[in-house]
């Protein structure tokens, strides 16, 4: 499917820009040639449909180059995060049975491969044992290593998009030609988009939000998408100003380090979307941004699970994530919920994946649905607690789980205080989200220490045993903690 529209893309666009990523740019043109060649690529180095590919990559055109290559041999392509910690990388490997590996030269993963295996609960990456060959794709500075195949797929997926599950888990997501195709339909209809927008994506590609608003958005209607793998407020302003971006999935975060900038003039971009999801944004975030930049944040409610669910496509409901899109219908508990009453939210649509790996994942035959999983008649228990008022707006209040999002990625908050704990000079430890009037939810820990221990020595030992996103931000220093 994604190959189809960079060839639909090609024939109508040609050679207007498909690609921008700092000062160089790929026509569509372009773009295809450079899927080619690593099609061939690929070919000689035996990879073919059917096998899943991982790739560890930010964002860089080569990511959208190798997806769409692997696309079109027909394989399974599995992003993933390049900050991915050593027990996490385990378990995903456990589960997602990858014929490749492409990674940058440097950055953990190799390091990891090359020496001996983790301990903790998770299996090992891929061993030296199992390693058929490792090359350097031709012209970059990427590591392509192929492992022997040791069992089937788990599944039919043209992506497989992880996530967290419900116990802080990863859990990978597979996506189908048909949910890539329905999600990027639907949100187009939502946001209004067409071939002159242009897109620019800071979120990450490997994740849903970035990869279903930016890259898949851009293929299938052959917009401009400009890449970005530094969220530097200045950097992320020029752009805005100068390229006359159009469409911004963002964070809370971001808008929140855009907002704090000391001088700012009014954006004037006639058609700007800029979009706020992953978690909740902060109504003096949205005001400020507005006041300096005299655009309004538009909120997003978007899931891996489901793709974009609702969108308040005016801005101008302060707490709501808007109203369902068009092609997706929701139910809070079991439909006979009232108005403005919460309850959990289920979901429906051709969007929604069916299907996912994980050791949290239940059978098909569980007589219950868990969080995050699909029912008999294709109802997505999305986990999040909230409600519909009146007008059909969507209210999120909070999870069903003891998951937090820290700009748009599930964490557990009892991985984080195992952690903590785990350090010997940590004798107790509890984590909370707050929440940065200008920045978005950040992480807290408050600890009982036993002798002298400084807050440096507890954020490097997360550092070392967690993905970035899961380190706390601020340690605070207790006597006892309650409970």
């Amino acid at each position: 499917m994604l190959h189809k529209w960079l060839i639909e893309a090609t024939r109508t666009r040609g050679s207007a820009k498909a690609l921008v990523y700092r000062d160089t740019y790929l026509s569509w043109r372009g773009l295809q040639h450079r899927v080619e060649r690593r099609v061939q690529e690929f070919g000689a180095m035996g990879i073919a449909k059917g096998h899943w590919v991982g790739l560890m990559l930010g964002n860089v055109p080569d990511f959208a180059i190798l997806t769409l290559a692997l696309a079109k041999i027909g394989a399974t392509v599995v992003p993933l995060d390049p900050t991915t910690g050593t027990r996490d990388l385990g378990l995903i490997l456990e589960h997602a049975p990858l014929r490749a590996l492409i990674t940058r030269p440097r950055g953990g993963v190799e390091t990891q491969q090359a020496g001996n295996p983790p301990s903790g609960n998770g299996a090992p990456p891929p061993s030296e044992s199992g390693l058929e060959s490792r090359r350097r794709l031709q012209g970059t500075l990427l590591t392509c290593s192929i492992y022997k195949q040791q069992r089937d797929s788990p599944g039919k997926a043209a992506v497989v998009l992880f996530t967290n599950d419900s116990s802080g888990e990863p859990k990978g997501v597979l996506r189908t030609d048909e949910n890539l195709d329905q999600a990027a339909v639907q949100a187009a209809r939502a946001l209004d988009v067409t071939p002159e927008d242009r897109i620019l994506t800071t979120v990450p590609l490997y994740h849903a939000y970035g990869f279903d608003l930016g890259l898949a958005l851009a293929l299938r209607f052959g917009a401009t998408l400009y890449l970005e793998d530094e969220v530097a407020p200045k950097r992320i302003v020029k752009l805005l100003r100068e390229q006359e971006i159009d469409l911004l999935p963002g964070t809370p975060g971001l808008y929140g380090g855009l907002a704090k900038l000391p001088t700012a003039k009014a954006l004037k971009i006639k058609r700007a979307r800029y979009l706020s999801g992953g978690s909740a944004l902060p109504e003096s975030t949205a005001e400020s941004f507005r006041e300096r930049w005299g655009v309004r944040i538009l909120p997003v409610y978007h899931t891996t699970e489901a793709a974009t669910i609702a969108c308040d496509r005016k801005g101008l409901s302060p707490g709501s994530v808007g109203k369902v899109i068009d092609g997706v219908e929701l139910r809070v508990a079991d439909g006979k919920t009232p108005a403005g009453s919460d309850g959990p939210l289920w979901v429906r649509g051709k969007a929604v994946a069916r299907h996912a790996i994980g050791a949290g994942q239940r059978s098909s035959g569980a007589p219950t649905t868990s969080v995050g999983a699909v029912d008999s008649s294709g109802w997505l228990r999305t986990g999040d607690v909230g409600h519909v008022d009146k007008t059909g707006r969507i209210f999120l209040t909070g999870r069903e789980d003891h998951l937090v999002k820290v700009d748009g990625k599930r964490v557990a908050l009892g991985e984080v205080e195992g952690c903590l704990e785990s350090f010997p000079k940590v004798q107790r430890a509890q984590v909370q989200v707050i929440t940065d009037p200008l920045g978005g939810p950040i992480m807290v820990a408050n600890v009982v220490v036993l002798g002298k221990c400084g807050a440096e020595e507890i954020i490097d030992h997360c550092a070392k045993n967690l993905a970035p996103y899961k380190v706390p931000r601020r340690i605070v220093f207790c006597e006892d903690i309650p409970g």
